[in-house]
């Protein structure tokens, strides 16, 4: 079964461009001249940018800021054989006999009966697969993208659009299961209208994985046209993308070496030279090395989760000097991307991984680790971790129970323990954990330990950690865990964790962003507290849950977040405050959100790429009480991604609301009447319109559609409890009472329906029940 697609907000979702108008000009074109016209509309890109078209094909800019990588390795020689043949270089190349790693030797690739076959003609690579029309035709590759354990395929569109094919070559060597053609979705059939097929919206380069591929690269949406004519300084992560434009530092190389002096910088605007500073130091009683001067060590990380962290792009142009906060908006431990303690489940990129980690807390920073050019680690194996940590301590049986030399030997299958992504790429997370089976059997996390020993329990594996290292302490993932399952002590868990400092500032972040799901007068009173100090992100976790704030507390959480510098932060907070009378205020309060909502459209404008931002911007019009502008936004999202339920439900919300019920209705039953190969979630929506037939007196139609939504695999505690209290207000109060107790075993602890099932015992004259549960409730 797919997983569910979660969206974070607008922000983490994925993107593409409209996709049926651009792909009838490839249609009509004669299948052996569209070679000829894919070679055309890359030689006049250039051209069409400058004569102000749309839909050009992707090309450097010839930002003169830019020099390249050609013009480094003038000087940097050793850097520059490094950096060859490595990850970055090899991220995306034009496809020739070297680049190419997979067989095109005219070989196909069976998908639940749709066969593909990868051949060359001409010097030039193709596959013929199903198109956006479900149809067989020849598409020539445009791009490599990436090289190991997998290199995937880009396929050119009209309307200046990348895709990426899902079948994808498999680099492992063949005794490990590689060498071979597969696909990313092996276990369900993806098909044409799907936006997972590739041809969809969420398999779009443009948005999807160009920012993090290229050297500088602008998306450079049209939303009028729907178009893109996306840019970049070089095809592939150069020089310049974590050291910045280099002219000024070339300039700097010229000068006499009096005058080189005076730029400590030597023409960059950030250096990355706290590493080489910081004087490490044994501690021969711990084991492990501590930095024994006041240096900075860590100017590097933010420049690298600008790509290796889940995160959405919300303002184009950044520079590695820039604050990360100014242009992303990075995932926190949400459900769904990270286990309640912290470990990796989707797919993360190591930065919300490591700053959980005590490496990270003690200034250890990813270059001490990975050679920054050739991107492989310092020494191999054991040796890497040896670099401060005593092997005479830690690599023996003592410390980790297993023979000198085995896997379980290892340091990194304990402490950093791997996941498969992309059916081929093991990646490790980063937060260089302690194994905790006794963490595991209270929240249902993995941990290393049963994850080799299969045949074992939680319980051994934790009985035989403690004899040797001692009691556990108390960790932050049982605050989340509290916070996700509705935990009746939830808010008092989440509140010790948002004012331990000595936490992860991304652990306390998040339980920031959970307690107005439990707002009390004690908590709003914290979270005040936390929006006016220096935390940013918590200030980030506060920023982004503020819908979730009634609107009379909400100026008191939101005000003092427009006077941070995170510009992400602030475009936040003014869109939670669209619409809220701010005449009250200092003029200033008012310059700085004029200034962040400006900021906030602007990113959801930069993003209209995508069905999320268009929400976004319509939720803001909504509020501010531009009901058209809302509604013609909504419309925009539903047409771009039909499959989008958030733009489905807002609009038959905003039609019930400018007195269109009916509207609303057919509109949902468009939706729910899809064809079943074009993936949409369901529970939402049949929920929704349950609701819907209820306000019209329908209550015998609405009732299947209640109960479907509330059954759902993926359905909210609140489906279930608005199904129960539908069957109680329908004169059934004994069925509303048994769904509620089944429900609190698929949502243990959950308020609502625990409060629901007290009256309901009580009405029902079941006194005993209704105190033993509303104890529970205290």
């Amino acid at each position: 079964m797919r997983a569910p697609i979660i969206f974070l907000l607008a922000v983490l979702a994925a993107t593409a461009c409209d996709k049926n108008a651009g792909v009838r000009d490839a249609e009509n074109l004669p299948k052996t001249d569209q070679q000829a016209a894919t070679e055309e509309r890359q030689k006049s890109a250039v051209a069409n940018v400058a004569q102000g078209k749309k839909g050009a094909s992707p090309e450097a800019d010839g930002n003169p800021d830019y020099v390249g990588v050609a013009q480094c390795a003038a000087c940097h020689q050793r850097e520059f054989d490094d950096w060859q043949k490595s990850h970055h270089d090899l991220a995306m190349k034009t496809p020739d006999s070297e680049t190419v790693v997979g067989n095109f030797d005219d070989v196909t690739f069976d998908y639940f009966g749709t066969e593909s076959r990868f051949f060359q003609r001409d010097d030039q690579y193709f596959v013929r697969t199903d198109g956006p029309d479900g149809k067989l035709r020849d598409y020539p590759v445009a791009y490599t993208f990436g090289v190991y354990p997998l290199q995937q395929y880009l396929i050119e569109f009209p309307g200046g659009r990348l895709q990426a094919l899902s079948i994808s070559w498999d680099a492992r060597p063949k005794e490990e299961g590689g060498q071979r053609w597969f696909h990313l979705y092996p276990d369900e059939e993806i098909k044409a209208g799907d936006p997972l097929h590739w041809t969809g919206i969420n398999q779009n380069w443009n948005f999807q994985c160009a920012d993090c591929h290229s050297t500088n690269l602008h998306k450079n949406y049209d939303a009028e046209s729907q178009t893109f004519a996306t840019r970049w300084s070089e095809m592939n992560v150069g020089c310049e993308s974590c050291h910045g434009p280099g002219r000024a530092h070339v300039e700097w190389a010229g000068l006499p070496e009096s005058e080189r002096a005076a730029d400590k910088n030597q023409g960059f605007a950030l250096r990355f030279d706290g590493r080489r500073q910081a004087r490490w130091e044994m501690d021969a009683k711990t084991g492990i090395a501590h930095i024994a001067n006041d240096v900075h060590t860590q100017a590097e990380i933010p420049v690298c989760a600008q790509c290796h962290s889940r995160r959405g792009t919300q303002f184009p142009g950044v520079k590695p000097e820039d604050n990360f906060l100014d242009f992303f908006h990075p995932a926190l431990l949400s459900e769904g991307l990270y286990h309640a303690d912290g470990q990796i489940n989707d797919e993360v990129y190591v930065w919300g991984s490591f700053l959980q980690s005590e490496m990270h807390a003690d200034g250890v920073t990813c270059s001490n680790c990975h050679n920054p050019h050739s991107l492989e680690l310092r020494a191999s194996g054991n040796d890497v971790c040896a670099q401060c940590h005593l092997p005479t301590k830690f690599d023996t049986a003592e410390h980790h129970f297993h023979p000198a030399g085995s896997e379980g030997a290892q340091c990194v299958n304990c402490h950093m323990t791997d996941k498969v992504y992309m059916q081929v790429d093991a990646r490790r997370d980063h937060s260089f954990r302690v194994p905790r089976p006794d963490l595991s059997e209270k929240i249902g996390s993995p941990n290393a330990c049963v994850g080799c020993h299969t045949d074992q329990t939680n319980t051994w594996a934790a009985a035989i950690l403690e004899k040797k290292f001692g009691q556990p302490e108390p960790h932050y993932g049982e605050a989340l865990f509290a916070g996700r399952i509705g935990a009746p002590d939830a808010e008092s868990q989440l509140l010790k964790l948002a004012m331990d400092e000595s936490q992860p500032e991304i652990a306390r972040a998040t339980a920031v962003s959970m307690l107005p799901s439990y707002l009390s007068q004690t908590s709003a009173q914290v979270l005040q507290v936390i929006a006016q100090g220096d935390a940013a992100l918590p200030h980030l976790g506060l920023a982004q849950s503020l819908d979730q704030v009634p609107q009379q507390v909400r100026p008191a959480l939101a005000i003092p977040l427009l006077y941070e510098d995170e510009r992400v932060t602030a475009s936040l907070a003014a869109s939670a405050l669209a619409g809220a009378p701010l005449q009250s205020y200092p003029e200033e309060v008012s310059k700085r959100f004029d200034r962040a909502m400006s900021d906030y459209q602007a990113s959801a404008e930069f993003n209209s790429d995508r069905p999320e931002s268009l929400v976004n911007l319509a939720s803001v019009r909504g509020r501010e009480g531009d009901l058209p502008g809302a509604e013609k936004l909504l419309k925009q999202a539903v047409a771009l991604a039909p499959y989008y339920t958030p733009a489905i439900i807002n609009l038959a919300d905003l039609y019930r609301g400018t007195g269109r019920e009916r509207d609303g209705e057919r509109l949902l039953r468009k939706a729910l009447n899809r064809p079943i190969e074009q993936a949409i979630e369901k529970a939402p929506l049949q929920h929704a319109l349950g609701l819907s037939l209820v306000r019209q007196q329908k209550l015998q139609d609405a009732m299947p559609m209640l109960r479907a939504a509330a059954d759902a695999e993926h359905a909210s505690p609140r489906y279930a409890y608005v199904y129960a209290i539908a069957l109680n207000s329908a004169g059934d109060s004994a069925a509303a009472i048994q769904y509620l107790e089944q429900a609190l075993q698929r949502f243990p602890g959950d308020p609502e329906m625990m409060s629901a099932l007290v009256s309901l015992y009580r009405d029902t004259g079941q006194q005993e029940k209704a105190e033993q549960l509303r104890r529970q409730l205290q």
